[in-house]
């Protein structure tokens, strides 16, 4: 193959792929904004502010705010995990999963 047919190949590959990086980026986009996604990371953003208060109405020390925000990581890598082996989304089952683990932080908050 000359010079010229290996350029020109690869900057179609190169268009391709980029192309392809775009697609994949919205889409990523569209189904962090999924519904169960939204409502389990709802409810994360909600205790991790429940949480901040406590400590500035000195209800809660930092050690247990440490450990509950945690908790709270964990529970948001888990639901990143699952989302990426679902398209981008989680299942209603997920979510029940997810949300029974965020009961156990929230019970955790206000004691």
């Amino acid at each position: 193959m000359n010079r010229t047919v290996r350029i020109i190949i690869l900057f179609i590959s190169t268009m391709l792929l980029g192309s392809m990086a775009t697609s994949t980026f919205a889409e990523g986009q569209f189904n962090k904004n999924h519904p169960r996604r939204a409502q389990v990371n709802k409810r994360l953003n909600n205790q991790n502010r429940r949480i901040h208060q406590e400590v500035k109405e000195g209800d809660m020390s930092k050690g247990q705010a440490a450990k509950l925000h945690k908790e709270d990581r964990q529970i948001r890598q888990e639901e990143r995990g699952m989302a990426s082996q679902n398209g981008g989304h989680i299942t209603k089952q997920e979510q029940r999963t997810l949300n029974q683990q965020e009961n156990g932080v929230s019970k955790q908050i206000g004691k």
